[in-house]
């Protein structure tokens, strides 16, 4: 088989731009937020009307669940991030100090990391030294490669936490905007409809985006948020038959 030529740099950027592959994923944080205020909001929707709660009780409720649980979706959001940062930070602090105080354990390391990929003789040798002649690429070898730790990246977490906040306070707002014209019974049916079709299309969207069957996925995401809803319902009754 003939030897290819390497393409060059103009080939190469070209093949980069065709390439699909996404770096970040803001529709996760999209369906997180949006499916937890959704499903939150009906909830309390249910709950409520369960209750013999008026309208204008549940429009307020829901309000100003939207705004505790949005503001909080996201500070955990950002807060789970950064302590995911100050463990690595933590873990690298620690893989510093065994690199400069047991250096050779740590080159045997990464030699038999590659070696588990298949490396070995002369190339294997070749990459060790490649890798531990450069602190800052040893370091950062063995925390991806052994701990598989990656750094985490704060202006990604906080535009993360902010797709987050955002979602959930829309996500709240879809099983109340029926409420703003009729009340009761008919806003509960109206309400329960927009949220199926709102959970069936975001469902179908987040196969069609990423991979899955738009039919599967779209009835998983109906059945998942509906019954999650539903529970709330089933205990206020509960609670107010108790009552």
């Amino acid at each position: 088989m003939p030897e290819q030529s390497r393409p060059n740099q103009q080939e190469f950027e070209h093949h980069k731009k065709q390439e699909k592959h996404k770096r970040e994923n803001p529709l996760r944080d999209v369906i997180l937020g949006g499916q937890d205020g959704l499903v939150n909001a009906l909830g309390i929707i249910l709950g409520a009307l369960a209750a013999g709660a008026s309208n204008h009780i549940l429009i307020g409720t829901v309000l100003a669940a939207s705004f505790a649980e949005s503001l909080s979706m996201g500070a955990v959001a950002y807060t789970s991030a950064l302590s995911q940062k100050d463990y690595y930070d933590s873990e690298r602090k620690k893989e510093e100090e065994e690199v400069k105080d047991m250096p050779i354990m740590e080159r045997e390391e990464v030699r038999r990391i590659y070696e588990e990929k298949g490396f070995k003789g002369k190339v294997l040798e070749e990459i060790v030294d490649t890798i531990t002649s450069d602190k800052k690429l040893w370091i950062d070898t063995m925390m991806n490669e052994e701990l598989n730790l990656h750094r985490i990246n704060t202006k990604a977490v906080l535009k993360s936490s902010v797709i987050v906040t955002i979602a959930t306070g829309i996500g709240h707002m879809i099983p109340l905007l029926p409420f703003f014209f009729v009340s009761n019974e008919t806003g509960l049916v109206a309400s329960v409809i927009v949220c199926t079709v709102a959970l069936f299309a975001v469902g179908v969207y987040q196969a069609v985006t990423l991979v899955g069957n738009p039919l599967k996925s779209g009835l998983r995401m109906v059945l998942i948020g509906l019954a999650a809803a539903f529970i709330g319902y089933i205990i206020a009754k509960l609670f107010h038959a108790v009552g």
